[in-house]
C-alpha cells in the first residue's frame, strides 16, 4: 500500500509494456513479441500500429488486423495522443518498436512527436524508461546513423533485428523467435530470454580452430 497526496493507493505487480509496429519490413517481429508477452503473467500489453505498419502487416503476415489486436490487452490508434501511454504519469516498464522504420527513428531522434508511437517513445526517454528500437533498414546512409546516435545519446536502445545463426535455427520462425526474445531480455524481461550460450566454442580443440 502506497500513500500519495494523503490518499492510499494499491500497488500492483502488473507491468505495462508498450509494443509499436511501424512500417518497416518485419511486422512478424512485433507479432512474436506480443505472442511472448501474452504468455507471461503479470504483463499488460499496449499495442500501437502505425498506418504504414498496418499496410506492412497485411502484406507480410497471414494474420488479420483483428488477429494482431487480439494479442494485446489494450490497443491504441496511432493518432490517439490522449492515450494513457502518452503521459509520463502512467507507469510503463518498457517499450519496444518492432520493427522501427527510419521515419519513426527520425521522429524519436528529433522529438517530433506527431503520433502516439513517437509520443509514447518520447515519454519513455524523458522518464528514463527502457525504449528499444528494432531499426530495420539497410544499407544505412549517414543520416540514418546520425539519428541512431541521437536516440542512443537520449537513452534509447538501438537493436537492429540481425539474425543469430549460432543457435542453429532451422526455420525463419526460429530466427524471429530468438530475435524477439533477445529484444525482450534487453529491456529487462529476462524471463522471456532465449536459452543462454553455453560456451561450446571454448571447449573446441584449438587445433580445429586453427585449421590444423
Amino acid at each position: 500500500m502506497a500513500v500519495h497526496n494523503g490518499k492510499a493507493a494499491v500497488v500492483t505487480e502488473t507491468r505495462n509494456v508498450v509494443v509499436a509496429i511501424t512500417g518497416a519490413s518485419g511486422a512478424c517481429l512485433g507479432v512474436r513479441v506480443l505472442q511472448l508477452l501474452r504468455e507471461q503473467p503479470g504483463i499488460r500489453t499496449h499495442l500501437v500500429l502505425s498506418k504504414a505498419g498496418i499496410l506492412t502487416l497485411r502484406h507480410e503476415c497471414d494474420l488479420t488486423l483483428a488477429d494482431v489486436r487480439a494479442l494485446a490487452d489494450v490497443t491504441h490508434r496511432p493518432g490517439e495522443i490522449g492515450a494513457a501511454i502518452a503521459s509520463g504519469s502512467f507507469p510503463v516498464a518498457a517499450m519496444l518498436v518492432a520493427p522501427c522504420s527510419i521515419k519513426t527513428l527520425s521522429a524519436i531522434a528529433t522529438g517530433y512527436t506527431d503520433d502516439l508511437v513517437s509520443r509514447a517513445a518520447d515519454v519513455c526517454l524523458k522518464e528514463g524508461r527502457p525504449l528499444l528500437l528494432m531499426v530495420r533498414e539497410t544499407p544505412l546512409h549517414l543520416g540514418h546513423l546520425k539519428s541512431m546516435v541521437a536516440v542512443t545519446e537520449a537513452g534509447a536502445i538501438v537493436a537492429p533485428p540481425v539474425p543469430a545463426f549460432y543457435p542453429r535455427p532451422r526455420t525463419v520462425g526460429d530466427l524471429v523467435d530468438y530475435t524477439a526474445r533477445r529484444a525482450l531480455a534487453r529491456v529487462g524481461l529476462w524471463e522471456l530470454a532465449p536459452e543462454p550460450w553455453d560456451g561450446e566454442l571454448t571447449r573446441a580443440d584449438p587445433a580445429d580452430l586453427l585449421g590444423r
